[in-house]
């Protein structure tokens, strides 16, 4: 009986044993399960709900770090800036960013410069990076490119520095030459002088604010918005009287292909072709504007006794036919490191010879302006001593008697401008459209 007790027993303890065993170790599976593993938190459930379809939408690169600095959720956009390779952050910063608001749970923002990949130029990247809390142990990075805003800033810091500096100078003058007129009361040939001085200071002053207008028009207006067929002949007309007075007093000859409209001058030039029936679909002033302005620097800039050519011809495209007019002068030419920035606000080439002539510096960007709004180009071909020609290329208008049978859209009107035939910047005008002048001669 003994026997048999004690082994009932120990059966009965190794029962219980038993028991306590599997218990604790299916309570040490279940609290295994619940951990997260490494793996888990790479994935995208991690994520509380509703945020992968938030940072989906959102324009700035956003990057998901878990605890272990592990990349749980990047953009495309946090790709292509090169935030993320390898799965990690790769810019220490914002790593050390992260690092602090995991371990403080602080907002934290900072902006940076980093280099930009594949240039090889030392270009800088400006990027403003946000970092925050996401629940208990992810942490949200935003990048924000801030690149293209800073070279706006910087676009608008230059253009009010140069108009202040524009504007200083012809009323610094006009300051100065009334002081002059009035210590020069008593002597009428002092006066006389000192108030000529001071009209061609005004008037300076005068064309650069009109200019400014001009451009700030251009730059905020759309054209196509009151756009008609214009005529490309009344366009030259136009550009040619309004340079008739300094073409004539320099003894310049102006000479076109284009015929001039019925009852209209040609500004003293004369006519060397036919060229008829061509007009471009826009804004009338505009374009005289533009045309006018390349006509007007041609003369300022060529020697005296020279001639100043103007072309037009219709030119095949995939998009719809372009008209190209091209403006040749003899003048001192371009050189290729100017040609780069010409058509940048206030860049001269030549500023004493700007000064003389009461250039502004803004011919040109409003000539770029009007160019592209009109769905066209501007380019220049320039040799240094021999001159330059400079060649608008716009979207032809067609007949005023089709446009108001068909009532086409505007907008297929203009064509794309990607489409237009392009020549190199550094290749002379094509012979065979209309007649390139010679090297600077004296004409009889």
């Amino acid at each position: 009986m003994d026997v048999n007790a004690a082994v009932a027993a120990a059966a009965a303890i190794a029962g219980v044993l038993t028991g306590v065993i599997a218990m604790l170790a299916f309570r040490w599976s279940e609290r295994d399960l619940k951990r997260p593993t490494r793996t888990s938190l790479h994935t995208d459930p991690v994520l509380p709900p509703g945020v992968d379809t938030v940072l989906s939408v959102l324009r700035s690169s956003a990057v998901v770090l878990d605890e272990a600095d592990a990349v749980v959720k990047a953009s495309s956009a946090a790709y292509a800036l090169g935030l993320v390779r390898g799965g990690k952050l790769s810019v220490e910063p914002m790593l050390q960013m992260a690092r602090d608001t995991r371990r403080d749970g602080e907002i934290r923002q900072v902006e940076l410069d980093l280099p930009r990949r594949g240039t090889g130029r030392g270009e800088a990247l400006a990027v403003s990076a946000r970092v925050a809390p996401l629940g208990s142990r992810l942490v949200l990075l935003l990048v924000e490119d801030l690149t293209e805003a800073r070279r706006i800033e910087a676009v608008r810091r230059d253009f009010v520095a140069n108009v202040s500096h524009e504007l200083k100078t012809p009323v610094g003058a006009l300051s100065l030459l009334s002081e002059a007129v009035m210590d020069a009361s008593d002597d009428p040939e002092a006066v006389q002088r000192f108030a000529g001085r001071m009209q061609i200071e005004a008037t300076r002053l005068t064309n650069l604010v009109q200019e400014l207008i001009d451009l700030s028009r251009v730059q905020n207006d759309d054209p196509l918005e009151d756009a008609e067929p214009v005529r490309v002949d009344e366009l030259v007309a136009e550009a040619m009287d309004r340079c008739r007075h300094a073409a004539g007093t320099k003894q310049i000859t102006m000479a076109s292909n284009v015929w001039a409209p019925e009852g209209s001058e040609q500004g003293g030039g004369r006519r060397t072709g036919g060229t008829t029936d061509l007009s471009i679909w826009g804004n009338r002033g505009q374009l005289a504007a533009a045309l006018g302005n390349l006509v007007e620097n041609a003369v300022n800039y060529s020697p005296a006794r020279t001639r100043v050519g103007i072309a037009a011809r219709r030119v095949s495209a995939p998009g719809g036919d372009l008209v190209e007019i091209a403006v040749t002068d003899q003048g001192i030419g371009i050189s290729d490191k100017d040609k780069e920035r010409i058509f940048e606000r206030f860049y001269r080439v030549d500023p004493a010879r700007s000064r003389a002539t009461g250039g502004t510096g803004l011919g040109l960007a409003i000539v770029k302006h009007v160019a592209a709004s009109h769905g066209g180009e501007v380019t220049v071909w320039s040799s240094e001593g021999q001159g330059s020609t400079f060649t608008l290329r716009l979207p032809e208008a067609g007949t005023a008697r089709d446009r108001a049978q068909q009532q086409p859209d505007l907008d297929d009107e203009a064509g794309p401008a990607d489409s237009h035939p392009r020549r190199s910047p550094d290749s002379p005008p094509d012979s065979t459209a209309y007649e390139t002048l010679s090297a600077p001669e004296v004409l009889p």
